[in-house]
């Protein structure tokens, strides 16, 4: 069995920034996970063969080694242990881990998810967004050896056990190699078309639940947004942002729903607020919160009240379902 030497890396990823962040970080894990939150009805998980195939047995001199293993919801905490929510917060099916061996070289371990359709690739790939930008796939990122990308219904999380004037060339050869095995390109969610055009849209966060909306930004120790697995959201800052503004925008399987997410909100935040779904915080910043049919819209860290009615009735007037 395949497993990662180096879980450092991993456990620094899921790190939360804040220190309330993390005494509540692993309290989210087991209340939502419990007993398995995937949603996967209707989702067709590739088998081991067809995952194999997108993976080349050579690459700049690292050759496969041994037999390729396969993990599930379930199982994947046998390989990556804590890193495996985030995997199951974005509903993968499967994965393939595959080992590369270089005599006089550190290996390199490719993990290649099948996450069920594109919209969950793209959004565990936007879970973590740090390191330099590439164009491999539709979306890759790089640092420190480790090399991730996404294209299609699947996510390829690339790494090397030791760096050398080898090892990134390699990896990078060999996400290349991976990318242009998977032969389809996968829709990025339809929410993003609804953040307004002075956002950086490449640098969004989408998600689904309470556990990842909390590691990016955390709001409440409860799920008063009423967030689940059914949910989709995109969390993003303005292109220009020195003030740590935040927009989250949240599409609910229902109106009755966002109504009641939107409700839970006011009532532990704005309870004193002068106009409803409007309040300045201690710091002199602004947050609004509205909703529009199944759709709760809150901008956080506004600079004025009138800024932030701004932007949230410009997301109001992109969102058409």
């Amino acid at each position: 069995m395949i497993r990662r030497k180096n879980v450092d890396l991993v456990k620094l990823w899921l790190m939360p920034r804040k220190a309330k962040q993390s005494v509540l970080f692993l309290w989210f894990v087991f209340m939502m996970f419990d007993g398995g939150a995937n949603n996967l009805i209707g989702r067709n998980a590739d088998d081991a063969g067809t995952l194999s195939r997108y993976l080349p047995q050579v690459v700049n001199g690292w050759r496969a080694a041994g037999k390729d293993d396969l993990y599930d919801s379930e199982t994947i905490f046998d390989y990556i242990d804590g890193a495996g929510e985030v995997y199951r917060a974005y509903n993968f099916l499967n994965l393939i881990a595959r080992r590369y061996l270089k005599e006089g070289q550190p290996d390199l371990i490719a993990d290649f998810f099948d996450m069920g359709d594109a919209a969950d690739a793209f959004g565990v790939f936007t879970h973590d967004l740090e390191g330099e930008a590439f164009e491999v796939g539709q979306g890759a990122v790089y640092k420190g050896g480790l090399f991730s990308f996404w294209k299609d219904r699947y996510f390829v999380s690339l790494y090397a056990e030791g760096e050398t004037a080898e090892t990134q060339p390699a990896v990078l050869a060999l996400g290349e190699a991976i990318a242009r095995a998977i032969r389809l390109e996968g829709k990025k969610p339809g929410i993003l078309s609804c953040v307004p055009g002075s956002f950086d849209v490449g640098r969004a966060r989408y998600f689904h639940n309470q556990l990842i909306l909390n590691y990016h930004f955390f709001v409440s120790a409860e799920n008063i947004l009423l967030l689940d697995q059914t949910t989709e959201a995109v969390l993003v800052s303005p292109t220009r942002s020195p003030d740590n503004a935040l927009l989250l925008i949240v599409r609910y399987s229902d109106i009755k729903t966002a109504a009641q997410a939107l409700q839970n909100y006011a009532k532990s935040f704005m309870p004193d607020a002068a106009k409803a779904g409007l309040f300045q915080t201690e710091d002199k910043k602004w947050t609004v919160a509205r909703n529009k049919g199944k759709y709760v819209v809150i901008f956080f860290n506004a600079l004025s009240a009138v800024q932030a009615e701004e932007i949230t009735a410009e997301v109001a007037g992109k969102i058409s379902d």
